[in-house]
């Protein structure tokens, strides 16, 4: 419930900040009293968007605030869900600066508008007549309806189930399309793929190939080189191994003399026996080196495969055609394994379908068993509220689609009149039909759910003064449980609340301002008095304002 609210600098309010109470609260004024500015700054922190014109004094501020005790609401999810900080004594506060900035709190955390209009919505109803349009929304309706039924639980149930009915819908469909695109691209991927394959790709073996290449297609001259380096290892008179031999053999007969030359006998051996070691490999790759023109066009025609498939994927490496084989291999796989994906996803599709089925099918019955309680209830109030044919057709059809709520369409008809016509409520009730026929709905509504706070603006304009008096009993009633506020000219309505507040204008040092102030027992007489007769009050006004407050 709305605890209290001040304004500062907003349009005609200079300071303003009053408490509010529990139960049925009445707001009176004359026309042009301000009461449309007490609404507009309420509105405000409900998330209407700023108006920079409506600044009082256009270098100050606009500072709105109001406190909502908000521990009978269930809200702490919907705190958690927008990230706002959970107090029972909820304060909400709007800034507008002269910059033409906003700025919006939740217990002194900044939110954005959004945000704000979704909590705004939980905790107060402003209700004018031009709101009634509402009552002619399939949504609202079924709201209505669903309220009665308990179905709350239900549709939870439905929704959460409802978002993953259509996921696998939305993962079938991407599926079927991905299988589509797959088809035309599968034989050329398959085409792709088996030239990789049959290339039989080794990580490295560019390198070795590039290596044996040189040497099979430079035989001749690696011959000539070898026979070269054997000459000169093996020559009868001025060969290595001839001088190296003769070497050695001078260090021996020196090592003869003296140890002091064992050193270079060793150096001069080790030397020999090296130098034997390579003579013997160049001796072994003489032997085994021979031209081979297969080897050689096996080699060349492995690389130049290679080379064009790098061309051909704009790969750097072996690695890549590797890694680009692999992707290919997946794809051609998927595209092959579909057939079996989509099957599995329809299966999901059809059990998930039968859970809907089953759960929408438990919230029509439940709805098809209140219609006739809520048709009776409304017509019932209605008969009170100067509407005595007032009568409802409300129906729920079961249909083949899942609809957000269900799978039922509503049709929800009004005949204001004997014997007339049913036709949709926007066809068949006036502006003040359609106001009345709301506040029926709500006062239902009161008794099932736990409203937030609502305002009635002027919802009583139109109607005469014994069915004015009726719709203060239903109002009074509403607020047994729930903060109820009206803002009336009906003196029949004023007397009825718990609390009265009037808006009245002065002029400050010749500056119109608006103002709020709650009245007492006796300045209620005057007020009522004064709605009941004008200004110049009568004995008998007095006398009559004192019996509607008794």
């Amino acid at each position: 419930m709305l605890t209290s609210l001040s304004i500062k600098n907003y349009a005609l309010i200079d300071t303003l900040a009053v408490n509010f109470n529990d139960g049925f609260s009445i707001i009176t004024g004359e026309t042009g009293a301000g009461k449309s500015i007490l609404l507009g700054g309420l509105s405000l922190i409900l998330g209407k968007r700023a108006d920079l014109s409506s600044l009082k004094d256009a270098s100050q501020k606009c500072i709105i605030e109001a406190v909502f005790n908000i521990s009978n609401y269930k809200l702490k999810a919907l705190f958690k869900s927008e990230d706002f900080d959970y107090e029972t004594q909820t304060i909400i506060r709007r800034e507008i600066l002269p910059s033409g900035k906003s700025r919006a709190f939740v217990n002194d955390t900044p939110v954005n508008l959004a945000s704000l209009q979704v909590l705004g919505e939980r905790l107060i109803d402003i209700h004018s007549q031009h709101q009634t349009l509402q009552l002619t929304s399939n949504e609202f309706q079924f709201q209505v309806i669903d309220a009665l039924a308990k179905n709350d639980g239900a549709l939870e149930n439905y929704k959460t189930e409802l978002k993953i009915y259509k996921n696998l819908e939305k993962e079938f469909a991407e599926l079927k399309e991905f299988q589509a695109e797959a088809i035309k691209e599968h034989d050329y991927n398959t085409f792709l793929l088996n030239e990789l394959v049959d290339a039989n790709l080794v990580e490295g073996e560019v390198e070795e190939l590039e290596e044996e290449y040189e040497s099979l297609n430079n035989i001749e001259g690696i011959k000539e080189k070898l026979g070269e380096a054997y000459q000169l290892l093996n020559d009868d008179e001025v060969g290595v191994l001839t001088s190296v031999t003769a070497l050695k053999n001078v260090f021996q007969k020196l090592f003869g003399f003296s140890s002091k030359y064992e050193d270079l006998f060793n150096r001069a051996n080790s030397a020999l026996i090296e130098m034997d070691d390579l003579f013997k490999e160049v001796d072994e790759f003489q032997e085994g080196l021979d031209a081979d023109p297969n080897r050689l066009e096996v080699v060349d025609s492995k690389l130049k495969t290679i080379h064009s498939l790098m061309q051909k994927h704009i790969a750097s490496t072996i690695s890549d055609l590797i890694s680009i084989k692999n992707d290919l291999e997946e794809k051609v796989a998927i595209t092959e394994n579909l057939d079996g994906a989509i099957e599995k996803k329809q299966a999901e599709i059809n059990s998930k379908e039968n859970e809907l089925n089953l759960i929408s099918k438990n919230i029509h019955k439940k709805r098809s068993e209140v219609i006739p309680q809520l048709k009776i209830q409304l017509e019932t109030i209605l008969i009170d509220l100067g509407m005595p044919n007032a009568q409802f057709k409300i129906d729920v059809m079961q249909s083949n689609t899942f609809f957000a709520n269900g799978k039922d369409e509503l049709s929800f008809l009004f005949s204001a009149n004997k014997g007339g016509r049913f036709n949709a409520l926007k066809k068949a009730a006036s502006g003040g039909e359609l106001s009345r026929i709301m506040l029926a709905i709500k006062s239902v509504l009161a008794k099932y759910i736990q409203l937030p706070t609502i305002m009635f603006d002027e919802i009583d304009t139109g109607v005469s003064g014994e069915i004015s008096n009726k719709m203060g009993d239903i109002m009074l009633q509403m607020s047994r449980n729930m903060q109820v506020f009206s803002i009336t000219h009906l003196p029949q309505i004023a007397a009825k609340g718990h609390s009265h507040f009037k808006v009245y204008k002065e002029d400050v040092n010749e500056v119109t301002q608006t103002n709020l102030i709650t009245l007492n027992h006796d300045e209620r007489i005057v007020e009522i008095a004064q709605m009941l007769g004008g200004s110049e009050m009568s004995s008998s006004a007095i006398a009559h304002a004192k019996e509607l407050l008794n």
